[in-house]
């Protein structure tokens, strides 16, 4: 216990840290403001919930870009809590780190996991050109408490996701406003992203799955967006629902991106009807 609370407040210390020297980033003057989009809840970049083409920060080529990222979810019976550090090159390469901690409000404890990921940007650009952004990622996941995910059929403690994303903006969409969207397609064995292990006793072979994210910028430094995600469903005791959340994003500078959502979980590990709100923030360097 004291551990994590020492760990909690070292982090804190980070963001704070991050906050204060942010206004002299060092990818600050190459993409355009909010297309390195936000961190998910697995460590990538994307929206909330969605992995997006996108590569984190504003790094173009030949420089480096560094995110610090906190989110927040609070649902009827769970509580999900995510740090991620999130590392960028040339807007072609991403390398990230997670760590999940996921609170069961009401039977007690939590479930912990930790992700690393890589994201490489294949070919097209999300604003220049015709062609989208596309690129190839995968996440390799470590469920660190997986006593509870064996007792309820799940088969394994790790697993990795492979995805493929696509992403396009463009600036004069419909209604004279800027429109971004993001399609990915994500083979995958998670159960509740990992939080409940890997395959399980109606299925241990991969599934694709499709995810998708669509925004509005209202002006420069504000977007209003949907995302939905899909979920393979491997556990009998329980059957897994699909993801949805609309989310509000604000982008006062390149330096700072703060995100909140309404999200609408369904049902998770056989508890109904979990909805409520996400936050995140999210300092880039």
């Amino acid at each position: 216990m004291m551990r994590r609370k020492i760990s909690q407040k070292n982090y804190a210390l980070v963001l704070g840290v991050a906050l204060v020297v942010a206004p002299v980033a060092h990818a600050n003057d190459g993409k355009l403001l909010a297309t390195g989009a936000v961190t998910t809840i697995e460590g990538s970049g994307g929206g909330g919930i969605v992995p997006w083409a996108t590569t984190a920060s504003y790094a173009e080529d030949g420089e480096w870009g560094f995110t610090v990222n906190a989110n927040f979810a609070d649902v009827d019976d769970f509580q999900l809590g995510v740090q991620s550090l999130n590392l960028t090159y040339g807007n072609r390469i991403e390398v990230s780190y997670a760590q999940q901690r996921l609170g069961l409000n009401t039977i007690g404890g939590d479930l912990k996991q930790q992700i690393y990921g890589l994201k490489v940007r294949l070919l097209g650009d999300l604003v220049y050109g015709d062609l989208p952004q596309v690129s190839l990622g995968v996440q390799h996941k470590r469920n660190t408490t997986f006593a509870l995910p064996q007792a309820v059929g799940a088969k394994h403690d790790s697993g990795t996701d492979i995805y493929l994303s696509a992403a396009k903006a463009w600036l004069a969409g419909p209604l004279d406003r800027t429109w971004v969207a993001n399609l990915t397609l994500r083979a995958t064995k998670a159960n509740q992203l990992g939080l409940l292990g890997f395959g399980g006793d109606q299925n241990d072979d991969y599934q694709v799955m499709s995810e998708a994210s669509l925004g509005m910028f209202v002006n420069r430094h504000w977007l209003l967006g949907v995302e939905y995600r899909q979920k393979p469903d491997n556990l009998g005791f329980a059957r897994e629902s699909d993801w949805r959340d609309v989310f509000v994003g604000w982008f006062p500078t390149k330096s700072v991106a703060m995100v909140v959502a309404y999200t609408d979980l369904k049902g998770i590990a056989g508890l109904p009807d979990q909805s409520g709100a996400y936050a995140s923030l999210q300092i880039s360097f």
